[in-house]
């Protein structure tokens, strides 16, 4: 596997999946190849973290960091969250660099102004009666950061993130990581119309390298789940080819489909769009 410390002046990243189920974590056999985490990835442009939701799949990247973590010293990142659902979020709790007191964390939300705040939200969803503890329990310097879906953020040790609202229920953020000459695009949760491409993910995604893209039906099945805030491999192809995307990460699965349906779809996919895959728990992409 690639290693995740690349050279940021050439615009390198690598991409690793932590976490690529939706809606809710699938353990079981039926679910061992592609994984049954919900949404966590890892990206690294030179020695810059970024963390993109904090899914189920959080936890395990946790770990693996504190494994690296120097001696004596702490672990200093950034994560970005697309939105609060829990799915999203469920990770958040037991990431053990949270309770390193030498670490320093930045949370980033975009959907939630000027209702609510993200500190606040995560202080409701960590409290009694559905959690035991909040989230004073953490060691490390923790700062909460709103932000206007649609800003510029950064830069963050040379990346640069541009963000996009999305179709999902509550809100949602897409995002665009920007290294050198490289780009790398988060677009889950969201809900296409049929016939109409949406404007806002295309101006997002275009010419991207890599379209990491809300998978969670197919178009035969999206007719039962419109309203539900997801969307189908074909749109992420049909966006891919209309935005010059080079290649496309099938993401966000479905608990309803397995290992076996998602073999189907990753054959069919790969059919349609020479770029596409489908992403897989641990897999990393290098994009250089």
């Amino acid at each position: 596997m690639a290693d995740p410390t690349v050279d940021s002046r050439n615009g390198h990243f690598t991409v690793r999946f932590w976490g690529v189920r939706g809606s809710i974590a699938c353990p079981g056999k039926e679910y061992e190849r592609y994984g049954g985490n919900t949404s966590c990835l890892e990206i690294r442009c030179g020695d810059t973290l970024l963390i993109f939701d904090g899914g189920t799949g959080l936890r395990k990247l946790g770990l693996e960091l504190m494994k690296d973590k120097p001696p004596n010293r702490g672990l200093d990142g950034y994560i970005f969250l697309t939105h609060t659902h829990v799915d999203h979020i469920a990770g958040i709790p037991f990431f053990a660099p949270f309770f390193c007191s030498k670490s320093s964390w930045k949370i980033w939300a975009g959907h939630l102004l000027p209702e609510k705040r993200l500190e606040d939200v995560l202080c409701q969803f960590m409290a009694d009666p559905i959690f035991p503890v909040p989230p004073t329990i953490f060691n490390a310097g923790m700062e909460f950061c709103d932000f206007k879906v649609g800003q510029m953020l950064g830069p963050f040790g040379g990346v640069t993130i541009k963000t996009a609202p999305l179709n999902h229920p509550n809100g949602a953020t897409g995002y665009r990581i920007e290294c050198g000459s490289s780009a790398i695009c988060y677009v889950t949760d969201t809900e296409h119309e049929i016939g109409a491409l949406d404007e806002n993910i295309l101006g997002l995604i275009e010419g991207a390298d890599l379209l990491i893209y809300d998978c969670s039906y197919t178009d035969e099945e999206f007719p039962n789940y419109v309203g539900w805030g997801h969307s189908t491999w074909q749109e992420g192809v049909r966006l891919a080819r209309a935005a010059g995307v080079k290649r496309l990460a099938i993401f966000h699965h479905d608990p309803s489909h397995d290992d076996d349906a998602m073999d189907r779809i990753a054959a069919q996919a790969a059919r349609e769009f020479e770029g596409a895959l489908v992403a897989c728990e641990g897999d990393i992409l290098t994009i250089a």
